[in-house]
């Protein structure tokens, strides 16, 4: 009997000792792959594929392919006369890609972008041109009606419960009447000589310090950004590259830097720095730094990866949507502006034709996920350069505009393909 009694306390006195005795650490994996080298960053990335986490390496494969078919084809492809227009080109439906790309984080859509683009356009030259106001001015007024009908288009979205494709299709209509009201019986005003808008797609710099002086403070800003967010992430003791991952991570983006300075600066026919470049750069670097490093940026994703959620966390969903199109709106306005430089004024057709669907597309192909939550303001840089890149050889190459149209339109929903075979990848590999 006392020996039945003595037996319970035998068998839980290892488990009280478990009990006390204190866990072992969660180690966190990406530790473990860093302390490989580079065997483990190659497991690591291969991990990564097979999960459905393939990032920008489908749109930078398909930038590889696409030059070398048409450096093939046309040994001028790559030339620095080329590869400038590709930039300035880029530039204005980049910028509003950008807007899109923010728009798209949140699983909504903007129809309205190419509308507002082309009424920007026509205050600015109504003002400026055809009123005599200040160029600064009438610039701002038209950026500013950008913004306001962004945000008009956020409200009944977020306030009214409007669907956001219902919106912006109206606005697509609305805006584009608008604008034809506002050019008026004349059509077309034409772009005044040695204005900023004239300047935004046809200024160079021409010395070749702009150039390489601009790549140097890309390397630089790159590197101690990547610097400083690794100190921040080993004082909050969480998993930080190390100096050399940072030091060769940095030198790639130098010798890319570098060589598009070169190729810019130093062959037979080059005119040096688009001006063009230098502000789409510069809105990209805004835009990455108040999607990554603000509470605005983290709020959109939250937002757009699950808006219950957010609002139970506190979040203002209502608001981080009228914003997101606001800003939409508002960056559509200022391409509207690089769209009139490059067609020489503004007509009742700047922001029309195929400009909705490439501003779109832009954002697509780059990496932006449709279904909301997932994507990077570079996205509207990768997939802007994809298409004028595409457009740019087929038109060396003296393709007609129906083959472009038609291969875009293949890359576009490879580009969907790819991203709606990922999420099921990732879902199927419990991360997603």
């Amino acid at each position: 009997m006392s020996d039945l009694a003595k037996t319970p306390e035998k068998s839980e006195a290892p488990e009280a000792d478990a009990a006390a005795a204190p866990a072992a650490p969660a180690v966190d994996p990406r530790l473990l792959v860093r302390e490989e080298g580079f065997k483990g960053y190659l497991t690591e990335f291969t991990r990564k594929v097979r999960g459905g986490e393939l990032g920008s390496l489908p749109v930078v494969l398909g930038l590889i392919v696409i030059a070398i078919v048409f450096q093939t084809q046309n040994s001028s492809f790559l030339s620095a006369s080329s590869l400038a227009n590709i930039a300035v080109y880029s530039s204005g439906m980049g910028i509003m890609a950008v807007g899109i790309v923010f728009v798209l984080l949140l699983g909504e859509i903007d129809l309205s972008v190419g509308s507002i683009a082309g009424v920007g356009a026509a205050i600015w030259a109504v003002l400026q041109v055809s009123n005599g106001w200040n160029g600064w001015v009438a610039i701002a007024v038209a950026l500013l009606a950008g913004l306001a009908l962004g945000l008009l288009n956020g409200f009944f979205f977020a306030k009214i419960g409007v669907p956001a494709f219902v919106v912006t299709l109206a606005g697509f209509l609305g805006w584009s009447g608008f604008q034809i009201w506002l050019m008026g019986k004349e059509g077309s005003i034409n772009t005044p000589s040695g204005s900023f808008v004239e300047n935004l797609t046809s200024y160079y710099f021409e010395d070749k310090i702009a150039a390489y002086g601009l790549a140097i403070a890309a390397i630089l800003l790159y590197g101690l950004s990547q610097f400083l967010d690794s100190k921040r992430r080993r004082a909050a003791a969480l998993p930080a590259r190390p100096t050399s991952e940072i030091a060769l991570r940095t030198g790639v983006v130098a010798v890319l830097c570098l060589v598009v300075a070169y190729v810019l600066n130093e062959p037979q026919g080059a005119r040096g720095l688009p001006l063009a470049l230098v502000l789409f750069l510069a809105v990209l670097l805004i835009a990455d730094f108040v999607a990554r490093r603000t509470t605005f940026g983290r709020q959109v994703f939250a937002v757009g990866g699950n808006a219950e959620a957010a609002r139970r966390a506190g979040i203002s969903v209502d608001r981080i949507r009228i914003t997101v199109f606001g800003l939409s709106g508002l960056l559509a306005a200022f391409g509207g502006l690089f769209l009139a430089s490059l067609s020489g004024g503004a007509t009742k057709s700047v922001g029309a034709n195929n400009t909705l669907m490439l501003v779109i597309a832009a954002a697509v192909i780059g990496g932006t996920s449709l279904f909301g939550g997932r994507g990077k303001v570079w996205s509207a840089l990768l997939g802007m350069i994809v298409i004028q890149a595409i457009q740019q050889g087929l038109n060396m190459l003296g393709m007609a505009s129906e083959i472009q149209y038609m291969i875009t339109g293949a890359v576009l929903l490879a580009a969907v393909v790819i991203d709606s075979l990922s999420r099921k990848t990732q879902k199927t590999a419990g991360r997603a």
